[in-house]
């Protein structure tokens, strides 16, 4: 454990040497004063590790408790009990104090106290070196980027950390979906109970169910013993369903029963499991137009939605590419020891030109690449891959003017409709690709009479977007 500070406070000469005695030979630096005022004095210009105060030899012993536990918010208490009331001891456990030791002295009694505190106190270090770590890696100013469209949907998460609600979370592959549900979690007041992931794509439909709910056993073949779901292992924490859509309709209806009512049914079991969790989901599809074919249903899809963030794609926030390039560079040179390579300014403008299909995603693991296979001290133009080495090619548009004059309108739903078309219909990713709102881009859209039109039965899978004449 090592060597600790104690502090000792006694106005009793035999009781504190006999204390004193106890605690050198246990390897530790002790310091004796007769009464609080001067302990107050050393605490204040140098923090100790373990506080004895002998309760008998003060004239208000539980005032001394109480500016003690105050005084020193690192350091913890132990109190000395001889011919004090019989509920001193317990008042001051109250009023903070760890742990209480009778008078007379037994050097073995005392000794087991000392250890129990310190070992208590290393662990309080622990917990706090650890929740530091995670609200450094957690907090919202952990995400990198500072665009305004990334920073409206951090701002919501933020707000929606604070409440109890569902959160439905859009965004591309590899835009961060499960960082901000995480981040979500750690600042909620859920933040010291479990957050547990199930990514719906990736379990086989038919194992689902067992996966989320559990099982009893011998509830089906196969089911030789209990399994506890990720929902109950979830209990009092968050669960985070990644790819919500994937999940089929039969588990829909029991999702929205364990959000409104904490309930949830194992495989096999007669009667309902209380559980309290709340849901954080996420997304890459468009629920809403799943929801219209009817494999998503309508009461869960706005049960989830309540509360919606949208992750933007890294090719809408290329002002934050330079930052999150030199991020995830020094993070994989700390990670594969090459502290000496270098990242030249001049690439910079490579990583920005590009569109990142993988958004943040590809763009750590071509840092973690570039870092692992670079020959050299300093990575070069030519170590770049052949998609970031050539020039992107802008979109333009290119307007034929017809000699006999051009309707507005028409060229404004012409743009509507080829933005519509460029997204699938994703309204929100066409008005922000237009510079719109959500709110303008619909009613322009009802303005022009725009609307997708679905394939007949028959008709190729393949939407086709069309326009209401």
């Amino acid at each position: 454990m090592g060597t600790s500070k104690v502090l000792v406070v006694s106005g009793d000469d035999d009781s504190g040497r006999a204390v004193l005695r106890v605690i050198h030979e246990c390897g530790h630096r002790v310091l004796v004063v007769p009464d609080a005022e001067q302990a107050v004095a050393v605490l204040q210009r140098d923090p100790q590790d373990l506080i004895i105060v002998d309760l008998s030899t003060a004239p208000d012993s539980l005032s001394l408790v109480r500016s003690m536990c105050s005084q020193s918010s690192d350091g913890i208490v132990i109190v000395l009990v001889g011919s004090t009331p019989p509920d001193a001891a317990v008042e001051s456990l109250k009023l903070g104090a760890y742990d209480y030791v009778m008078k007379p002295l037994h050097a073995d009694e005392l000794r087991q106290a000392v250890d129990n505190a310190l070992e208590h106190r290393a662990l309080l270090e622990e917990r706090r070196a650890l929740r530091h770590i995670l609200d450094e890696k957690y907090g919202f100013e952990g995400i990198i980027g500072r665009s305004s469209s990334l920073l409206f949907t951090l701002d919501a998460a933020a707000r929606a950390a604070q409440m109890d609600s569902p959160v439905l979370i859009r965004g591309e592959r590899g835009t961060g979906k499960e960082l901000l549900a995480r981040v979500i979690h750690f600042n909620s007041p859920r933040r010291d109970k479990p957050f547990i992931i199930l990514n719906c794509d990736a379990i086989p439909r038919e194992m689902l169910e067992s996966e989320l709910f559990g099982h009893l056993k011998g509830s089906f073949k196969g089911a030789v013993g209990y399994k506890h779901g990720k929902a109950e292992q979830a209990d009092g924490g968050t669960l985070f369903l990644d790819e919500v859509g994937e999940l089929p309709l039969e588990l829909q209806s029991k999702l929205l029963r364990m959000i409104q009512r904490g309930e949830i049914e194992k495989i096999g079991a007669t009667a309902p499991t209380r559980v309290d969790v709340r849901v954080l989901a996420a997304t890459t599809r468009n629920l809403q137009a799943i929801m219209e074919d009817g494999a998503f249903r309508e009461d869960l899809y706005y049960r989830l939605a309540a509360v919606s963030l949208e992750l933007p794609p890294l090719r809408e926030r290329e002002e934050d590419i330079p930052a999150l390039v030199r991020h995830f560079f020094e993070k994989s040179k700390q990670h594969h020891n090459r502290p000496s390579l270098v990242l030249p300014d001049a690439l910079l403008a490579y990583f920005c030109s590009y569109r990142w299909p993988g958004n943040v995603g590809e763009l750590e693991d071509l840092m973690e690449r570039l870092v692992v296979l670079c020959p050299k001290r300093s990575i070069r133009l030519e170590d770049l891959p052949d998609n970031l080495r050539q020039p992107r090619v802008r979109d333009t548009l290119r307007l034929n003017l017809p000699p006999h004059g051009i309707s507005l309108e028409a060229v404004e739903r012409e743009l509507i409709l080829r933005a519509l078309t460029k997204f699938k219909w994703n309204q929100t990713h066409a008005a922000r690709y237009l510079n719109l709102s959500r709110k303008t881009l619909m009613y322009r859209m009802e303005k022009f009479g725009l609307r997708q039109q679905r394939p007949r039965q028959g008709d190729p899978q393949d939407l086709h977007d069309t326009a209401r004449n």
